[in-house]
């Protein structure tokens, strides 16, 4: 399900994001519209993306996602609506990537996390995904890659 995990360092990354505190379940009702939002925000300041999208996970619960959903930029925003300037951090992180659909990520990040602890790394309990190949690049669930990090402490 997901690739053996490597140790990696992330570099720093200003970005464009929208952060949602929403209930689990309405995931694939908000994070479409947050994307369209950012991206007609970016194309109306003449702002190119700078890398796939991303999602930046701050508190994890079983029913509320606390995110922001993103996109890497290489020149400053302003902030419009619901868009405001953020960023990746740069950190030392456990990397993996996982490969199919949306659906299996709650699998691949237990399997994940599992893993981490198996080979007794500590994290801080800062999580993102990078969206590598998804929808927009292929209609076939089954090929998306989706990058999964986790801050060590």
């Amino acid at each position: 399900m997901i690739e053996t995990p490597v140790i990696a360092e992330s570099q720093h990354q200003n970005a464009a994001v929208i952060h949602l505190v929403i209930p689990r379940d309405q995931i694939q009702h908000e994070m479409g519209p947050a994307i369209g939002e950012i991206m007609a925000a970016l194309a109306a300041q003449g702002v190119s993306p700078a890398g796939p999208l991303f999602s930046r996970h701050f508190r994890i619960d079983p029913g509320i996602f606390d995110f922001e959903v993103g996109v890497p930029i290489a020149g400053p925003i302003t902030a419009t609506g619901r868009v405001k300037p953020g960023e990746l951090p740069a950190a030392r992180v456990v990397r993996t990537v996982y490969q199919g659909p949306y659906e299996g990520l709650g699998g691949a990040w237990q399997e994940f996390s599992a893993l981490i602890q198996r080979q007794g790394h500590a994290c801080s309990g800062s999580v993102w995904e990078r969206y590598i190949y998804g929808p927009e690049t292929n209609s076939d669930p089954s090929a998306w890659r989706t990058e999964l990090n986790k801050m060590l402490a």
